[in-house]
């Protein structure tokens, strides 16, 4: 670049900018060309001081002048604890142009999800989940840009954004290509790490291109600016000793440049000695010396202004350095005029930013971290009470409580649960953690301790279950814990337990508890969480289990939940060890009220969880009624749908319902919803067993399409592969991978997996041959090659599906029998399978019974019905195979 001054209004940062002005202008024609247009991210990657925040404020005046609406807010170094701070800075200058009526209107059924978060709607009970409040921004922002087109967001400093905002972020950037938005960051390199990096990075990843990284001034271009400012007669070693002095540094260089015109000093080479004192003087001690200079009062109010970080109001200022107002008007006009605080832009500011702002963050963390320790933790107690008193709120006023000193202070620690509980309400857990954590620190009352360690517990549950154990069982060791409070701890903790793969002592520790109760429900509660736990997670069942479970489901009669909960518990058992699906279904039928989940049983009740309910609706769906599994799975997803509880939770109803529709032989809509459910268990999170769910019914339905090759295909995308979770997933994964297997023509690595499935199955006491079809398959697989292990496998299948006595079962046994026979004998049992699936609810494998039926009878009206139900299932593959022996059998005789 020559020493040409940028034109027009630009700021002196925007020298050697053209690059990035460019990718601006380019993106911003991009956006304009109409409201079809995909949205695009731009990131501008810089260190302190290279220009990041001007070529934001250039991005804003070109966008405005092609009448573009601009929407900016930015991170601060003090700020990162306050959750939502950088988006509710970002959307509240259009949110609060609204009417509350409008604003409802707007983001519809996404109001009071997001509403809390964005500080426009207050909070409700209980815990928000952090998954659907990122949702439900993301849905805010979205159909705020629809109304707003074109519509340019500009986040500065995104390293010091809050983890919530970046969350969103993350989320956001993924939705740009079907919004019609431009999206520019500013941040520097590292300064973070955990969450708040990962997030970054997703965002880095989905701009789609390499990152902008701003570079320093040339000497050339430092030697053009130093003449635009000082005047052409700057001489040449006077130009290159500002570059040698700054490094080219644009934010240096023009305060440098400001102290020489302050202190009229003749840029040539006679002074450009002085330069190097100058520079020390407008930046890191220099400053704080120059601070200095302007007096005491000067000195406290800034240092005020630096502890309350945004919002700086000259009254909020005055109330925290304890000084007069009018004292305060007078330091603020000296720190103004002395380029440490300026005014913020009122076009672009948020409604509560204040009168106040700092002219550089590097000015304001030179401030702050020059304030004396001991002063520092004493002023931020003092802005706790000022920012509560100006009715901001205990959780607005928690990022200062954090920082004071611990003083066994009751009152502080009352602050502190209370700014947990309403972090917790907005969606905002690990300020919530963080908020406990420093309660502890107090400390409690030991009366109080307990129940602290417990709601910190709460608030880390399954997101640090490690930390979880430590502060529960911590709690429990306290006195302070009892009665529903203690047992909920204790079921808490066998939680955490379970996530952090400690089955044994989750079920030590849920054993011990309901030992010292008396009998009652809460024993029966803790109970029936062993025998959940148990059914659930265990690799190998003991032989006495399923008796003790029996025993005590016998003497429930459903009265309590407890007991409801030990029905469900005993029909699941049933149900997997092939036991009788007329017991299990009356078990279940008899945990039910009217037919319908009781009352705290539901699916957004947080006391027993929802395993509880999959197990009962995956007892109905394996005992064939599939009526009450489909009712029961839509439910789940109606209640987490208006719950707003966006994560693992709406992923396992999708799984469910899909599972239910695979077993009807819906499954064209089983495809569609477990893609749902995939989806959704991608953003959770890989290996949790959700996503085991998701995957594994999606490969299932697929081969039931006869789509093999894309059923192979997502299983590799996705990792559906050994070592499989030590939970109980369904459909059973072993059996679908050796099915899978199998149809691909790897057939020894799927007799292979199928023999693993035997296993498994036997060290759970698993007998249910539809549960885990292990046997049938294997028994084809070894049908020329083993006959004699084949038709073992086939004979113990038939009897297991005999014994648990469903239609289903008995007709799938069926079929792999009359699929080992040849002549009369073949078609006498595939008639046999054809009657009971008939009577079955699964209408594909009735499908499938119907066209091999067909087959072996050379029928050509038995493939023609079978051909009809495989085109109502949407079995393709079926479909093209009972065309082909149609026509083979429709031919010449």
């Amino acid at each position: 670049m020559t020493e040409v001054r940028p034109g027009g209004a630009a700021s002196a940062s925007l020298w050697e900018r053209d690059a990035e002005i460019a990718a601006v202008t380019q993106a911003l024609d991009a956006l304009c060309t109409d409201r079809s247009s995909a949205g695009n991210l731009l990131v501008f990657l810089g260190e302190a001081g290279l220009g990041k925040t001007a070529l934001l404020a250039e991005t804003r005046r070109i966008a405005e002048r092609r009448g573009c609406t601009v929407w900016s807010t930015r991170g601060g170094e003090t700020l990162r604890s306050v959750p939502f701070n950088v988006v509710r800075q970002l959307l509240q200058p259009a949110l609060v142009s609204l009417m509350p009526e409008e604003a409802r209107e707007y983001l519809g059924d996404w109001y009071d999800i997001a509403g809390p978060a964005l500080g426009i709607a207050d909070p409700g009970d209980g815990h928000a989940d952090p998954q659907h409040v990122c949702d439900g921004l993301v849905a805010a922002v979205s159909r705020l840009a629809e109304r707003e087109w074109p519509l340019v967001l500009l986040i500065d400093d995104a390293h010091w954004a809050d983890q919530e905002t970046l969350r969103w972020l993350a989320a956001f950037a993924q939705r740009l290509p079907d919004l019609s938005v431009l999206v520019v960051v500013a941040r520097r390199p590292g300064e973070v790490s955990g969450e708040s990096a990962r997030h970054l990075d997703a965002v880095a990843a989905a701009a789609g291109c390499p990152m902008n990284s701003l570079s320093a001034l040339t000497p050339q271009a430092t030697a053009g600016l130093t003449r635009a400012t000082l005047g052409a007669h700057a001489d040449a070693p006077f130009c290159r000793e500002v570059w040698a002095v700054t490094g080219g540094n644009p934010y240096e260089t023009v305060e440098l440049l400001a102290k020489v015109q302050d202190s009229e000093l003749d840029p040539v080479e006679a002074h450009a000695g002085e330069l190097r004192p100058l520079n020390r003087a407008a930046r890191g001690g220099g400053l704080v010396a120059r601070l200095e200079a302007l007096g005491i009062d000067a000195t406290r109010f800034a240092w005020a202004a630096a502890v309350l970080g945004d919002g700086i109001t000259v009254d909020l200022v005055a109330q925290l350095a304890t000084m007069s107002v009018e004292k305060a008007e007078r330091c603020a006009d000296l720190l103004r005029n002395a380029r440490i605080l300026t005014q913020p832009d009122p076009s672009h500011a948020c409604p509560d930013a204040g009168d106040l702002e700092f002219v550089h963050p590097l000015i304001a963390s030179a401030v702050y971290n020059s304030i004396p320790e001991a002063l520092c933790t004493a002023m931020h107690g003092i802005a706790a009470q000022v920012v509560t008193d100006s009715g901001r709120g205990v959780a607005a006023a928690s990022r200062h409580l954090l920082r004071v000193h611990p003083d066994d202070d009751e009152e502080l620690v009352e602050q502190l649960r209370e700014a947990a509980r309403e972090h917790l309400a907005v969606g905002a857990p690990d300020a919530a953690r963080r908020c406990l954590e420093r309660a502890l620190l107090e400390p409690p009352l030991p009366e109080v301790h307990a129940r602290v360690l417990y709601e910190l517990g709460c608030a880390t549950l399954l997101t640090a279950p490690a930390t979880t154990i430590d502060h529960l069982q911590s709690a429990l060791g306290m006195p302070g814990l009892d009665g529903a409070t203690r047992v909920d701890a204790v079921f808490r903790l066998s939680q955490a337990l379970i996530h952090n793969d400690q089955l044994e002592e989750a079920v030590r520790t849920v054993e011990a508890e309901a030992a010292r109760l008396p009998p009652g429900p809460a024993r029966l509660r803790l109970q029936a969480v062993r025998f959940m736990w148990e059914g659930i997670h265990g690799e190998t069942v003991s032989a006495g289990r399923s008796q003790r479970l029996a025993d005590i489901a016998r003497t429930c009669t459903g009265r309590d939940n407890s007991e409801r909960a030990l029905l469900i518990l005993r029909g699941f058992d049933a149900m997997t060890h092939g036991e009788g699906a007329e017991e299990v279904v009356e078990l279940c039928d008899r945990a039910l009220v009217n037919g319908r989940l009781a009352p705290g049983l539901g699916w957004t009740d947080t006391e027993w969880g929802m395993e509880l309910l999959m197990m009962l609706g995956s007892s109905f769906a394996y005992a064939d009624r599939l009526d009450r599994a489909e009712s029961l799975f839509a439910e789940a997803l109606r209640a987490y749908t208006t719950a707003r509880w966006s994560g693992g939770h709406l992923s396992l109803a999708n799984a469910f319902l899909g599972l239910a529709y695979r077993r009807q032989g819906r499954l064209k809509d089983a495809e569609t919803i477990l893609r749902d459910s995939l989806r959704l268990a991608e953003r959770v999170g890989r290996g949790l067993p959700l996503y085991w769910s998701a995957t594994c019914g999606l490969v299932d339905t697929l081969l039931a399409r006869g789509r093999v090759e894309e059923a192979w295909a997502v299983a590799e995308q996705y990792g559906f592969a050994p070592p499989y979770p030590s939970t109980i997933v369904l459909p059973d994964p072993r059996s679908v991978r050796g099915r899978l297997l199998l149809a691909v023509g790897r057939t020894e690595e799927g007799v292979n997996e199928l023999e693993a499935a035997e296993k498994t199955a036997a060290s759970r006491g698993g007998h249910n041959p539809v549960l885990a079809p292990w046997a049938v398959d294997l028994a084809r697989a070894l049908a020329a090659t083993d006959p004699v292990r084949a038709a073992q496998l086939a004979g113990d299948a038939r009897r297991q599906a005999e014994r648990f006595g469903s239609d289903t079962a008995i007709g799938e046994a069926l079929r792999c029998a009359a699929a080992l026979e040849t002549g009369q004998r073949a078609v006498h049992l595939a008639a046999q399978a054809v009657a009971y699936l008939e009577a079955s609810p699964c209408q594909y494998e009735h499908a499938v019974a119907r066209v091999e039926y067909g087959i072996a009878a050379r029928s050509a009206a038995e493939l023609d019905r079978g051909l009809t139900l495989a085109r109502s299932c949407g079995a393709d593959g079926l479909v093209t195979r009972a065309e082909e022996a149609l026509r083979t059998a429709s031919g010449p005789n």
